[in-house]
């Protein structure tokens, strides 16, 4: 069976930059799910943040045609958005985790890799890119 796991923003953004801390952490990491047959999913709102964020366009722009048609590249909806509202408002919770945990639910993601600590949980399994390595090591 295929494991379908939903990347946050921040990991895309630490595999992109060199100069980040968890740099070649997260090069271990896409490594490994890809390695391992991994279904990879994105929200596609992220394609857009994470090309604001690069410096690196041109580069970025390659990443994005290397994976638009190999990983999961996913839509949010207006149900799930209006649901993430509602759930910011009356939670005060940061809403783009709320998109992002789910939307991955959304699409049958089991995990969700992030490096954020307080990440808000709809019912994932949560790692960091430590945790999920590490956890992969063991079993």
């Amino acid at each position: 069976m295929i494991q379908n796991i939903f990347l946050d923003t921040n990991i895309i953004l630490d595999f992109l930059d060199d100069k980040r801390e968890d740099h070649k952490k997260v090069q271990q990491l896409i490594q490994y799910l890809i390695l391992n047959n991994y279904k990879i999913t994105l929200s596609e709102d992220m394609l857009s943040t994470i090309f604001y964020i690069i410096k690196d366009k041109k580069a970025t722009l390659q990443f994005f045609k290397t994976i638009i048609r190999k990983w999961n590249i996913v839509p949010y909806g207006l149900e799930l958005i209006e649901e993430a509202i509602d759930i910011a408002l009356e939670k005060d919770l940061d809403l783009e985790d709320l998109l992002q945990c789910l939307c991955a639910k959304k699409y049958d993601s089991r995990i969700l890799i992030t490096k954020d600590k307080g990440f808000y949980n709809c019912g994932l399994t949560l790692y960091t890119t430590n945790d999920f390595l590490a956890s992969r090591k063991d079993g």
